[in-house]
């Protein structure tokens, strides 16, 4: 009976969550139609690709890793980022920072979202994805480093939708989560965040013909600018939260979390330039990428300006975050926010994928540069990202606020939902 009871009660919290995100002011609708249009256009663009292939986009053999597998890897990074909220909140039992945890997860859903859509459209053949489906296909577990990434990309997805869905669904009744099932699944998010990110360096690791992916720090390197790309998005978030809804956040988990990114970023740094440092010093033909990445090989110079602001962007944001005040000022913290986004979003795209493809193992140098079709394809992409992202927080805020419950809740506490779950 009460499993009956439970099933009714859920089928009532996803039909209200549905009237929730249908109805909104001018300014809601305005940005749902604004990504429609763009999730139409890139539709339109992914089918034109469909039809004629890949030669539809400017990757070639030379450089068959490009921007979409850049956005893949960038993306890869803010999905991992809800441990910087985690780690702090239930390891170190941090109240400010517990409250606004189930952000980082929601981001994490949208984030892993956009990361299956991105390899998707880099498959020349996505009808032949059932290769990968046991019993009918074969995922090659243990042997293909993809199969690993498949799996955990698709697990941590799992596993952040169920924590979420658990906790809402928990407050929607007028109860807290049960500590006992809520806690050890939020702890073992953070094992699973790593591991996403490992996963996915692994993949350019093993490559053995491509050596400027050859480096053992590059796991590392990437888990330390996850840290900082995704809570750059979740500081803005806060903010726009505290401004437009009742929803209370502490300054102090703000500038708590800008002041982690700090310290991520600075390792971001130092493991960058320990990089630079083995490949000037070493003075091997392995140089050449780094050349290429900085300064170029004759004339094909297109990265070298992105490169160089991304280095800029990303030390200028260290720099705002390291100092107190910088951090704590509205305007230099959204500025910091926007600069490590570029910062991270330049090195992870351009940065990683292009060079290692360049010049390819024959020494022939193809400057690449997006095609029109992978922008609106990709721009497509991330606005199904952010329409998740916008409709998952807009049923979550009244529910963390006790405005969207069952009826006879309303004697339930209204603290923060995520405290609760001590």
């Amino acid at each position: 009976m009460a499993a009956v009871t439970t099933i009714r009660l859920f089928a009532q919290f996803v039909t209200g969550s549905m009237r929730i995100v249908l109805r909104g002011n001018a300014l809601y609708w305005l940005w749902i139609s604004f990504l429609l249009v763009l999730i139409g256009a890139g539709g339109i663009a992914y089918w034109s690709q469909l039809h004629d292939g890949l030669i539809q986009t400017n990757m070639r053999d030379q450089v068959s890793w490009a921007y979409y597998i850049g956005n893949f890897t960038f993306l890869v990074g803010v999905a991992a980022a809800a441990i910087l909220l985690v780690i702090p909140a239930y390891v170190y039992q941090w109240k400010p920072i517990k409250e606004v945890v189930i952000l980082g997860e929601l981001l994490a859903i949208a984030a892993i979202v956009m990361c299956g859509l991105f390899v998707t459209v880099d498959i020349g053949r996505p009808d032949r994805f059932w290769h990968l489906f046991p019993p009918i296909g074969r995922l090659n577990l243990p042997s293909s480093l993809l199969a690993w990434d498949v799996l955990v990309l698709n697990g941590y997805l799992l596993l952040n939708f169920v924590i979420v869905t658990y906790l809402l669904f928990s407050l929607y009744r007028g109860k807290h989560p049960d500590k006992r099932i809520f806690t050890p699944l939020v702890l073992f998010s953070i094992p699973a965040a790593i591991a996403i990110h490992t996963v996915t360096a692994f993949l350019y690791n093993g490559l053995a013909a491509r050596p400027f992916w050859n480096a053992s720090i590059l796991a590392p390197r990437f888990i330390a600018s996850a840290l900082c790309s995704g809570p750059a998005v979740l500081l803005i978030l806060m903010q726009l939260l505290r401004r437009f809804t009742r929803f209370h956040i502490d300054d102090r988990a703000i500038w708590k979390v800008a002041e982690l990114m700090a310290y991520a970023m600075f390792i971001n740094l130092f493991l960058l330039g320990a990089e630079v440092f083995k490949d000037v010093y070493s003075d091997t033909e392995h140089l050449v990428h780094m050349r290429y990445m900085f300064f170029g090989i004759g004339e094909h110079t297109a990265i070298v300006p992105y490169m160089w602001l991304s280095v800029f962007c990303s030390f200028a944001a260290f720099v705002l975050f390291l100092i107190p005040k910088t951090r704590a000022h509205p305007v230099t913290l959204n500025l910091g926010c926007v600069l490590i986004w570029i910062g991270v979003y330049l090195e992870k795209g351009m940065g990683l994928v292009i060079p290692g493809m360049t010049p390819d193992t024959l020494g022939e140098i193809y400057e690449y540069f997006p095609s029109r079709v992978e922008f609106e394809v990709s721009a497509g992409i991330f606005s199904v990202g952010f329409l998740v992202f916008t409709l998952m927080v807009k049923v979550a805020t009244p529910i963390m606020l006790g405005e969207f419950r069952i009826r006879g809740a309303e004697t339930a506490e209204h603290s923060a939902p995520m405290a609760s779950a001590k």
